[in-house]
């Protein structure tokens, strides 16, 4: 069954076409692998699922519900978080603090509940907490919750955009390039958060240049070129294909 739906999606910028129609769906339960060349289109459909960037045209269906041109925060309320090739977040505050600003329903969002709150306020805040805690052990971030993420490392940092994602509560996360960086012992372990998630129920869209990765991880995978969907299939079916590998990597062959 499809938890995401992408239909003839369109966007432009100065007249340039960075998404030709774009189509592709995504299955709930899986580990979606979504590659193509640089220019390709990926991250542009990345910022207008997520709300960052809002389509020409073009339907974007999630669980169900038409979220094209919505705001980030609706769509994250809906379940659907992202993570960022270049790590985000606040550099000055700490692991903990990043973790707990992107926890859903903050008592703070509003003046009134903040100020007058009381007791559901400090029981949501305690909420919070606990699931920071939670998702910094299982993240191997515990022993580094006080400090600030600027002092991280690269691969620290994306695994604190990981967290900041899982802290949403999502039913599917868009991953831009998770291990870019980050060296292979690291790369692995992104790798088995991701299928762990899986087996949680979480979905996940992973945009990523590192075709071995690709292959260990994702099912299906989806080729994008100049837009748009160029095809489909298991990796080694799209490897195969003469017209992936004459858009992608020029007329060489892939190593699976």
């Amino acid at each position: 069954m499809a938890l995401l739906e992408i239909r003839d999606l369109r966007r432009s910028f100065y007249g340039i076409r960075a998404l030709e129609g774009a189509e592709l769906s995504v299955a709930e339960g899986t580990i979606t692998g979504l590659i193509g060349p640089n220019g390709a289109g990926k991250t542009t459909l990345f910022n207008c699922v997520s709300g960052l960037v809002p389509p020409d045209r073009g339907s974007i269906r999630f669980a169900g519900t038409e979220i094209a041109g919505w705001r980030p925060e609706r769509i994250v309320a809906l379940g659907l978080a992202r993570t960022f090739q270049i790590a985000r977040g606040f550099p000055t505050l700490s692991v903990l603090e990043n973790l707990m600003l992107y926890g859903p329903r903050q008592p703070g969002e509003g003046i009134a509940r903040a100020v007058l709150g009381g007791r559901a306020v400090a029981e949501r805040e305690r909420e919070l907490a606990h699931r920071a805690f939670a998702i910094a052990e299982r993240l191997r971030l515990s022993g580094l919750l006080n400090d600030p993420a600027s002092a991280l490392s690269g691969g620290q940092k994306k695994l604190l955009e990981l967290g900041r994602a899982l802290m949403a509560e999502p039913r599917l996360i868009l991953l831009d390039e998770p291990i870019a960086g980050v060296n292979p012992t690291l790369a692995n372990e992104i790798a088995a958060h991701l299928r762990d998630l899986r087996g949680e129920g979480v979905t996940c869209l992973v945009i990523e240049h590192h075709m071995d990765m690709i292959s260990r991880l994702c099912d299906p995978v989806i080729v994008m070129a100049e837009g748009c969907r160029l095809a489909e299939g298991s990796f080694a079916a799209i490897a195969a294909d003469p017209t992936v590998q004459e858009a992608y990597m020029g007329r060489r062959r892939w190593a699976s």
